[in-house]
């Protein structure tokens, strides 16, 4: 994905924050770097708005003498699922992309700052899909995750049956194999199982025969958040995977982004193709 416009002068602040990705630093990640911080000061702004937890919303009504559609032939509700430290603001763009396409029934999920366990916050999501589910008469829900979200899904999905209620997971950003990027902040539990090789990093890669849900990855070559890139990917052989790599955008990018937001409504409108690896680029 290429992303043009004025770059300001950032390269002391790149040095700062990422001395490990200069070796090879180009224009590209320079650009990708004032895009992130643009879209961090939008987001802050934002933040506010998304403190509170969202109201769910009833079921549109027929009108009256008129047949209820039946549940099985409406698309299935979607999920949005925020990142560490984060809330459903930051679904504002996307959400608002998905409306506009024929989404009709769309919920974002606040889980604490203060949550300090993946397991903890994974049990949280299935109660919340299972009050949706009944609220709905849907018997399943799509998700879409950014980054430490698809974690907390997948956790659902794999270690507590969440398969049966979740029929396509969408992460973007999600260190699915652990990423080392900023040591210093292990003194959160939470950061501490994002890393390789945490207990729930070695729960995930458990065999998971049969599982149900279909996983589709996107995942940037531009995103320092993860460390290495390629622990955005999912990697399971009994997993139903797709992982699609975006080029030229980073982290917090992956939300907002038309191209991202196109193939994010294409993997969930698609019927459930074969494990592949798929690039996104956009001229």
């Amino acid at each position: 994905m290429k992303v043009t416009g004025a770059v300001p002068p950032i390269l002391p602040l790149c040095q700062r924050l990422f001395p490990s990705r200069l070796a090879g630093l180009s224009m590209d990640l320079l650009k990708a770097t004032a895009l992130e911080l643009a879209i961090l000061a939008g987001h802050l702004l934002l933040y506010p708005s998304g403190i509170v937890q969202e109201r769910p919303s009833a079921p549109a009504l027929p009108p009256q003498g008129t047949a209820a559609p039946l549940p099985g032939g409406a698309k299935p509700p979607v999920v949005l699922l925020h990142g560490f430290i984060d809330n459903r603001s930051v679904f504002v763009l996307l959400r608002r992309n998905l409306a506009q396409h024929g989404r009709q029934h769309i919920e974002s999920l606040n889980y604490s700052p203060l949550t300090c366990d993946i397991r903890t916050a994974a049990r949280l999501l299935g109660r919340h899909i299972e009050e949706l589910c009944e609220r709905t008469g849907q018997s399943q829900v799509d998700i879409v995750a950014h980054s430490l979200g698809g974690l907390i899904a997948r956790y659902y999905v794999q270690g507590l049956g969440g398969d049966l209620r979740v029929r396509k997971l969408v992460t973007l950003g999600t260190p699915h194999s652990g990423t080392r990027v900023a040591p210093l902040a292990n003194a959160h539990p939470i950061v501490r199982q994002m890393r390789p090789g945490s207990p729930v990093i070695e729960e995930l890669r458990r065999p998971a025969p049969g599982c149900r849900t279909h996983i589709v990855s996107f995942w940037s070559d531009l995103d320092p958040l993860m460390d290495p890139l390629e622990s955005a990917c999912v990697e399971h052989p009994d997993l139903l995977t797709q992982n699609v790599r975006v080029s030229g955008i980073g982290h917090l990018a992956l939300l907002v982004h038309p191209a991202v937001a196109a193939g994010i409504r294409q993997a969930l409108d698609l019927e459930q193709p074969g494990a592949t690896a798929e690039a996104l680029t956009v001229a």
